[in-house]
């Protein structure tokens, strides 16, 4: 099936399940590179941050091509009008997050303190959600996108609903097997460590059906939500990726990671849009 045959299938079923079926795309790549474990022994520095300056480009060039860009497109007004609801849903997404960062007790892969309430959790399982926790607003991005497609707003296509899962899913390959290994080099057992590493985004489904759902039954929401899904991205981006990339002498390599995502995606972006 090429990609012109994906897109018309996408097109012609309802939207909550295409976002379940698109994001079911984005856990398997995760799981695919949960499943390096099975194969390497352990994981070059260097080719960590390249893996997480990845992952950031990516986040940071879908929150504008696909989601602000979109946003502000579609808003009614003129001036500062039109830009209103992409910076109010902007400063809630990020709010959002930052109430989880404060909540959720978690763990960052370079680090050696958790963040988030006092647990007696196991850094296995703190490690875990701070991965999770990154990939709630991946999710919550591809349905918003797709519910918005069915409701027919301008500037909301099917190609960039499908652009922005490919490269979710590109990022979610090297952050599958980012997570997994520090598991393994925890003292876990390859399997656990892989199932760790999958689980983290199992999120995505989840996150992507209720944002189509929400979108649709609340259809003057769309330039909210896409937005509020961007300031949660960058938020995470800003927040931890950059940061965990900025501990050790390879962050020259993560800068290029990070500019080789953000090509990556806004060439899907508009190549697909």
């Amino acid at each position: 099936m090429n990609m012109d045959q994906v897109i018309t299938y996408l097109e012609s079923i309802n939207p909550i399940l295409a976002a379940f079926y698109a994001t079911l795309f984005t856990w398997g790549l995760t799981a695919a590179g949960a499943a390096l474990v099975f194969l390497f022994k352990g994981m070059n520095r260097a080719v960590l941050d390249g893996m997480l300056g990845f992952t950031g480009g990516v986040m940071v060039a879908a929150s504008f091509w696909s989601l602000l860009a979109p946003g502000i497109e579609m808003s009614e007004g003129e001036g500062f009008v039109k830009v209103i609801p992409a910076a109010v849903g902007f400063l809630l997404g990020a709010a959002f997050i930052f109430g989880l960062d404060k909540v959720l007790p978690h763990l960052h892969i370079n680090f050696k303190e958790s963040e988030g309430i006092k647990t007696p959790w196991h850094k296995t399982t703190l490690l875990t959600l701070a991965i999770t926790m990154h990939n709630i607003p991946e999710g919550l991005a591809v349905g918003v996108l797709f519910g918005g497609v069915a409701a027919g707003f301008d500037g909301a296509t099917i190609g960039g609903a499908v652009a922005l899962a490919l490269g979710i899913g590109l990022q979610n390959f090297p952050e599958g097997f980012a997570v997994a290994m520090p598991l393994r080099r925890q003292g876990l057992s390859r399997t656990k460590s892989f199932m760790y590493g999958q689980a983290s985004a199992i999120v995505e489904p989840i996150a992507a059906v209720l944002g189509a759902w929400a979108v649709m039954t609340f259809q003057p929401i769309l330039p909210y939500a896409l937005s509020f899904a961007a300031g949660a991205m960058i938020f995470v981006v800003v927040e931890e990726v950059i940061p965990e990339t900025q501990q050790d002498k390879y962050t020259d390599i993560a800068t290029m990671g990070f500019i080789g995502g953000f090509i990556i995606m806004m060439t899907l972006d508009v190549g697909l849009g």
